[in-house]
């Protein structure tokens, strides 16, 4: 493949948070030099007023565009892989929400058969993130009771195996019984886990971490509550200086006040943006299903109904970045990392979310830092829009 440079842009240091007047050469789809000399032998695109920024890590997402992930083929993936580029997000962990062994697997097979074959100017699937089945039913949120299931480390075992390689993802309640054995096996070969749709208390969460857990899915969410004489696994999230904590920052699912209070106490390379979108994520209001349960949207915002469980959210990751912003009163610079380096971190995908020789060419261009908008998205030195 020719040698791509992005020229005469601001490009973004996650390490120093700050622009730098620098060009990026490409090439065969990764960096490959980060220099203020003249690009020599490249196609050369110019940047001049723009702010060059990693595309967008989203490791927490059930679907979108009218499509859901435990629900697809080559050709729906494809189709979903494209909307997420053009709204910034270039790497994704596809999120399946509860469901058979059966489904799991053959949701597995597809979503493996797109990373194995990742197209041009789409977003690149990193891995598998499977939320669901082994929850707490007293906290299931929109997830269907009849697939839940207590956890097992044979099942773990196949499951981990057939998502491979990593990155791969498990969330989980670490108070229902079995989960240490689940935990430890699939940690044994690879994959990360979460804890999640839990009524975990503090000490619960606390072995968990322990036990190889290292993240909380959607903090807050589904979670044992803040009380002052018995914290809970939310506690836990904000005080477990080692643990990364998924929060979505749509004001829906949290208030801007709880967002900033996370910002306030979590490191701040151990705080980590996600959306949890669905199938009508930038499409109209109407009716959808997330795994199955149907879900009416109204105003952006997904409810199971009758209960009015929020199922998700019709958030981007570019939108989760302005939003973090405005709440936490920070700046581009300060609200990147986390939606880049910190999920990718949280994965292990080492490999997206910085503008860095060796990272993937995911660029996002912005015309202005203090209230930015997408002008244009390289997925691998490809443009998408």
């Amino acid at each position: 493949m020719k040698k791509i440079a992005f020229v005469n842009g601001s490009v973004f240091n996650s390490d120093k948070e700050a622009f730098e007047k620098k060009n990026i050469i490409c090439e065969d789809g990764f960096i490959v030099d980060i220099t203020t000399d003249a690009p020599l032998d490249c196609e050369c695109i110019d940047m001049s007023g723009k702010y060059l920024i990693p595309g967008l890590v989203d490791v927490h997402t059930h679907g979108i565009g009218g499509y859901d992930f435990n629900f697809v083929n080559e050709e729906s993936i494809e189709a979903m892989c494209l909307r997420y580029a053009q709204m910034g997000t270039t790497s994704i962990m596809a999120t399946l929400a509860s469901d058979t062994i059966t489904n799991y697997i053959k949701s597995i097979f597809a979503i493996n058969q797109c990373r194995l074959n990742q197209k041009n100017a789409r977003a690149n699937i990193l891995g598998t993130h499977l939320e669901g089945r082994y929850l707490n039913p007293q906290m299931k949120g929109a997830h269907a009771s009849e697939l839940l299931a207590s956890p097992n480390a044979d099942e773990a075992n196949e499951l981990a195996l057939a998502m491979m390689p990593p990155p791969a993802h498990f969330s989980l309640a670490p108070e229902l019984e079995g989960s240490k054995e689940f935990t430890e096996k699939v940690c044994e070969l690879g994959a990360t886990v979460g804890i999640a749709h839990t009524n975990a208390t503090f000490e619960q969460a606390k072995k968990a971490l322990e036990n190889g857990a290292r993240s909380f899915t959607h903090t807050f969410n589904a979670m044992t509550k803040v009380h002052h004489r018995m914290p809970g696994a939310a506690v836990c999230a904000l005080t477990s200086d080692e643990a990364y904590a998924e929060i979505i920052a749509d004001g829906e699912h949290l208030h801007p006040a709880i967002v900033k209070l996370a910002y306030k106490s979590k490191p701040k390379d151990k705080l980590v943006l996600i959306t949890d979108s669905m199938s009508a994520t930038g499409e109209p209001d109407g009716e959808y299903t997330i795994a199955g349960s149907p879900v009416t949207v109204v105003n952006g915002r997904a409810i199971v109904l009758p209960s009015g469980t929020l199922a998700g959210s019709t958030l981007t990751m570019f939108r989760a970045v302005k939003n973090m912003m405005k709440f936490c009163d920070i700046t581009l610079n300060e609200a990147l990392k986390y939606a880049t380096v910190n999920p990718a971190k949280m994965v292990n995908a080492d490999f997206v979310g910085k503008i860095e020789k060796c990272y993937r060419a995911d660029l996002i261009a912005v015309n202005d830092i203090t209230s930015p908008e997408i002008d244009s998205v390289y997925v691998g030195g490809n443009k998408v829009i």
